[in-house]
């Protein structure tokens, strides 16, 4: 896999964090890569600053770690990576994550049963964005409409299987569009989509965009259907998008939520897992002082929502910490 990295205007912010402790010349340099997702949603800008950070922050001996963030496709496409060993770590949602290693929905038959569990990050919002004019109030209003999934077998698309599911519709009873963040934000703006499903850390910057343009609906996700589908599938949780979020929502929305996964997968080794687990979860100050969702990673949360292995590495940092026994 192609590997560049990821500049963002948070690396001065994080360049106070201390220096490795070793001379840069006597060390081998290691490199890791981070899976995140399109460049509209919340995985990608995060991603860069958790590689700045665990760059800054990891120490190994005799070893420096240099990590790079990486467009991707997302929670699917990134645990195939993972089942391929093309890549070091990635970010999965908690619901993709149990699916890849148990082999059900998108990975039927083929069982990512390699994956690890680094650490639990932040929730991810489900954020239903329809135009003004699309006459979208509620999921069911959906029949008859052009609907955003994102790409096939994704969480996204999944979700909206789900959903038309338990509101009694199907595929065939809407238009389905397979954009991605951005391009579904694109086509909103100019009148060629209805709704999008954007399942992201909040605020989200292509809803943000688009929002400060132009009129939007975030639709709640709420009700008998969605308390059905909650039993389905345990991993959403009742979520409330704030009012103020985006220009235009004037009052709370409820919805649904996920956790984002830092995964990697039985590959790496164990020094390795630990150094970037400890770098992380010993610095989530800094990490909060450059992005919004970074205020919600910590150490407390850190095993919320894991129902795979944790790698070994990271298991020894959470046993130091008194977390597992």
């Amino acid at each position: 896999m192609h590997r560049r990295s990821l500049f963002v205007t948070a690396a001065a912010a994080l360049a106070f964090a201390a220096p490795l402790a070793a001379p840069l010349a006597a060390q081998e340099r290691v490199f890791v890569g981070i899976a995140t997702g399109g460049t509209g949603g919340t995985y990608y800008p995060l991603g860069g600053m958790l590689a700045q950070l665990i760059s800054n922050n990891a120490v190994l001996e005799d070893r420096r770690l240099s990590a790079t963030a990486e467009t991707g496709n997302a929670s699917v496409a990134n645990a195939a990576l993972l089942a391929r060993e093309e890549i070091e770590t990635a970010f999965i949602a908690a619901d993709i994550l149990d699916a890849a290693f148990r082999g059900v929905n998108q990975f039927e038959g083929n069982a990512v049963e390699n994956i690890r569990a680094l650490g639990s990050l932040y929730p991810e919002t489900v954020q239903m964005v329809a135009r003004t004019g699309a006459d979208i109030a509620g999921f069911g209003d959906v029949a008859g409409k052009s609907v955003s999934s994102g790409a096939p077998g994704s969480g996204q698309w999944q979700l909206l299987g789900d959903l038309l599911e338990v509101h009694g519709l199907t595929r065939d009873d809407v238009s389905e569009d397979l954009s991605s963040f951005a391009q579904s934000a694109d086509k909103l703006r100019d009148g060629n989509l209805d709704a999008s499903l954007i399942t992201a850390g909040i605020p989200t910057a292509s809803i943000t965009e688009l929002a400060n343009a132009h009129d939007v609906v975030i639709v709640p996700l709420s009700g008998p259907e969605i308390a059905a589908l909650q039993e389905r599938q345990p991993y959403y949780a009742t979520a409330t998008l704030p009012a103020g979020t985006y220009r235009g929502v004037e009052e709370d929305v409820e919805t649904l939520a996920v956790r984002a996964i830092w995964a990697t997968h039985a590959g790496v080794d164990d020094e390795l897992a630990y150094a970037m687990v400890k770098a992380l979860y010993e610095n989530t100050d800094i990490l909060a002082q450059v992005h919004v969702m970074g205020a919600q990673i910590s150490l407390e949360t850190a095993l919320e929502s894991i129902s795979v292995p944790l790698h070994p590495g990271a298991e020894r940092f959470y046993r130091e910490m008194g977390l597992i026994d």
